[in-house]
């Protein structure tokens, strides 16, 4: 296929950009700027999307956004996040919407985010949204494709849970300190986290670039959420560090602000129903096998 990718430097887009051109794909990287001739390129503030040489994709994965896990959320911080989001999806459907030749799906970022601070309640695709920040802002997001949708491309929406990896990402912030042997739980560990490796992200966008019975929200995460406490022991373990340094939720909150509260102590235990009733086999279903693979330790 031709495939279109944004966000493609960043953590998942980078991964799922590498295997797909070793599965023989063509595939195109829109840039946030004007690169080299021909090259795709878009322009946020101008309004521009420009693909170039790869006009006419067979599908395109939409994972753009600004990093909400780099600093406080400033109302400036919370601008850039949204605005990423929302206005960059608009800008990018609008122009699929115009082309001659349509791409068959696209694939578009979003977050579990969208459902809030849930407490243990189990969470599948039909859950409503959140009130809080990032719910209205995933809420936002996922609305921002509908343009998609009306011009007949089937649209999947990705709600993306902690995607753990060796090369970067939340995992990674959590290294330094559990090495140190000062890891611990954050709040009183009892929030639920929703976790995917990021071999079963590409291989679950792989997957559904194929499924054409698929779409609406889809949530990536493995069927086996996890407390905090549950993660911090099972990192500790693989690493042989001890976990024995909390973190209180007054002191998280004093740390971080809104983003600590929203990303750090919210719960939310969801449930991949469409990846399993669809049939997709995950590669990781084990906490603890997932983060000994990811980060090589055996």
């Amino acid at each position: 296929m031709k495939v279109l990718v944004t966000g493609a430097s960043g953590l998942i887009g980078s991964a799922l950009c590498d295997t797909l051109v070793e599965k023989g794909h063509d595939v195109g990287r829109l840039q946030r700027r004007e690169g080299a001739p021909g090259k795709p390129w878009w322009d946020l503030l101008a309004g521009e999307v420009h693909l170039g040489a790869f006009s006419g994709p067979d599908a395109v994965v939409h994972l753009a956004g600004d990093n909400i896990a780099s600093g406080r959320w400033t109302a400036a911080k919370k601008k850039r996040i949204r605005e990423s989001r929302v206005l960059g999806t608009e800008l990018l459907v609008d122009h699929l919407a115009k082309l001659e030749k349509k791409p068959r799906v696209l694939l578009s970022a979003s977050a579990i985010g969208y459902y809030g601070d849930c407490g243990d309640r189990t969470l599948s695709e039909e859950a409503p949204a959140g009130s809080d920040f990032l719910a209205e802002v995933c809420e936002q997001w996922e609305a921002a494709t509908a343009a998609a949708g009306k011009a007949g491309i089937r649209v999947v929406r990705l709600r993306t849970g902690v995607v753990l990896s060796g090369s970067g990402g939340a995992l990674q912030k959590m290294l330094t300190p559990f090495k140190l042997g000062v890891g611990g739980i954050l709040g009183d560990g009892s929030q639920y986290m929703s976790w995917i490796s990021i071999q079963d992200v590409v291989g679950s966008l792989l997957w559904l670039l194929e499924q054409e019975s698929i779409a609406g929200p889809v949530n990536l995460v493995s069927p086996t959420a996890v407390t905090n406490l549950q993660f911090t022991k099972a990192l500790g373990k693989v690493l042989s560090r001890p976990t024995i340094f909390p973190m209180p939720a007054p002191v998280v909150r004093l740390l971080f602000g809104q983003m600590g509260e929203e990303l750090l102590l919210a719960s939310a235990r969801v449930t991949p129903q469409v990846l399993e009733d669809g049939g997709y086999t995950f590669q990781h279903t084990a906490l603890e096998d997932a983060l000994r693979h990811v980060l090589q330790r055996r």
